[in-house]
């Protein structure tokens, strides 16, 4: 038996609720959230959404990578193409980081020289994705996706901090613009 099996035996239990019968690609609300990986930070859950309210991105420390940009960026072509008249692109790039990350391990110098041997990644990029004060992290990584030329023009960023101890969002950095 696999790890995954009694996962997915659940999964007849929700086709039966029939919730994923008419949703579209596009999201209920625009928002297109970037948070990480752990298992004690899923946004669906934190922010009690339901299948097809938001778009989600999880990735280590839930940062904003070369990679993840594109991604925003696709949306925002996507977005654009269904409009079918022009229409910019218009929702908000949630940024989310938390406190006790896991990616605090890459500020240890024998981790992270142990792990960029392996997998053959700069010892310096790595040590720059730790996230050691997220809100230090977020707003760093909010003012990336703001100054990037990538960015569709009418969406607008904001960054906040998830508190594992707590449960709780603190907002670091508003939205600046409106989102229509």
């Amino acid at each position: 038996m696999a790890i995954f099996d009694p996962l997915l035996d659940r999964n007849p239990d929700f086709a039966a609720t029939n919730a994923h019968v008419g949703l579209t690609p596009v999201p209920r609300h625009q928002v297109f959230l970037l948070s990480c990986i752990d298992s004690r930070v899923d946004p669906a859950i934190l922010l009690n959404l339901d299948l097809g309210d938001a778009l989600v991105l999880r990735n280590a420390g839930g940062r904003v990578t070369n990679e993840a940009i594109q991604e925003i960026a696709f949306i925002g072509a996507v977005t654009e193409m269904m409009a079918g008249d022009g229409t910019p692109a218009t929702f908000e790039v949630v940024v989310v980081h938390h406190t006790g990350c896991g990616t605090g391990l890459l500020a240890d110098d024998d981790f992270r020289s142990a792990f960029a041997a392996k997998t053959g990644a700069d010892a310096d990029e790595l040590l720059a994705s730790a996230v050691l004060d997220p809100r230090a992290t977020v707003r760093t990584d909010v003012e990336k996706l703001r100054d990037s030329p990538l960015l569709p023009t009418h969406a607008v960023v904001s960054g906040h901090v998830y508190d594992v101890d707590t449960g709780l969002i603190e907002t670091i950095e508003t939205s600046v613009g409106s989102v229509e």
